[in-house]
């Protein structure tokens, strides 16, 4: 079957993976999608949406961990697409294994995430359930991945062999508005490991990034060391936050969201920098500052 996507000016090695991963969604037939409202979930439901009109439902966890402003990014997005938009709750917050926050902690959440999707699946008579990590994934250290494999779901993206790269540059062909959105993630990845994982917590990081967002800074995680907000921003944006009137908004804000003391770190925003203190000790590798890993 022709691939409803038109790729015929695009680059050769973009349009065979785009071939690959059509190919691979209409031999499916049908599918759920894990969808988080993120550049890559938005990808893959836009192609599967194409591919597989009325035949795919995405579905979204009504969680503390995800932040609002994904939330309203992914119903809008799977509206505008005309794209069956399902919200499950997940009990993470419930779930010992989770709130205790141990390295491990992603492995936890995305069992019990996709488990829920698959119930979802099939009561609907749907076999496939995908979810939308990428090949730079495979470089990180992704404990979910593990729970992944345990369950069968499967990876299109990285099946076809898309990077991150990859995907912005097929959704800007695509004119998707998502090509350019900073990176997000959970917001239980700006919790030290360790700490246990709360609701006010969880409230204090998003209410503190959504208030950095609002001062005009794209790129940014608040990492919550209890009493002390460590600020990451694009290294070029770093200058921004010393200067006079900025800084005093960005400290009463994040004061008033419930933090004593605010810091900046110099090293700027890098993907899964809490990952950074994993030794060969806890039987982790030390992680690299991989500008393409999340969280």
């Amino acid at each position: 079957m022709k691939p409803a996507i038109n790729t015929a000016h695009w680059p050769a090695p973009l349009a065979e993976r785009m071939h690959r991963l059509c190919t691979s969604l209409n031999r499916m037939g049908s599918a759920a999608i894990g969808f988080s409202g993120g550049v890559d979930s938005a990808f893959l439901l836009a192609v599967a949406a194409a591919e597989l009109p009325g035949r795919v439902l995405a579905v979204t966890a009504e969680s503390p961990t995800l932040p609002r402003a994904d939330a309203r990014n992914a119903a809008d997005f799977a509206a505008r697409l005309g794209v069956e938009h399902v919200w499950i709750q997940t009990q993470e917050m419930e779930s010992e294994e989770f709130v205790s926050n141990p390295p491990e902690r992603c492995y936890y959440c995305k069992r019990a995430l996709f488990s829920a999707i698959r119930s979802v699946a099939a009561r609907r008579g749907i076999h496939y359930v995908l979810e939308a990590g990428n090949v730079d994934d495979l470089g990180d250290y992704r404990p979910g991945r593990r729970a992944l494999a345990e369950l069968g779901i499967i990876s299109p993206l990285i099946e076809a062999g898309f990077t991150k790269q990859d995907i912005r540059e097929a959704s800007r062909r695509m004119g998707l508005e998502t090509a350019e959105r900073p990176a997000s993630a959970c917001l239980a990845s700006r919790i030290p490991y360790g700490r246990r994982i709360t609701a006010r917590d969880l409230r204090m990081v998003d209410r503190a990034e959504d208030s950095l967002r609002k001062l005009g800074f794209t790129q940014v995680r608040v990492r919550h060391h209890g009493d002390v907000a460590r600020i990451e921003v694009e290294e070029r944006e770093i200058p921004r936050l010393a200067e006079p009137d900025i800084r005093r908004r960005v400290v009463a804000s994040l004061r008033a969201c419930g933090f004593l003391y605010v810091t900046v770190d110099l090293k700027g925003y890098r993907t899964g920098s809490l990952n950074e203190g994993l030794s060969g000790g806890t039987g982790e590798r030390m992680i690299s500052d991989r500008a393409d890993a999340d969280p």
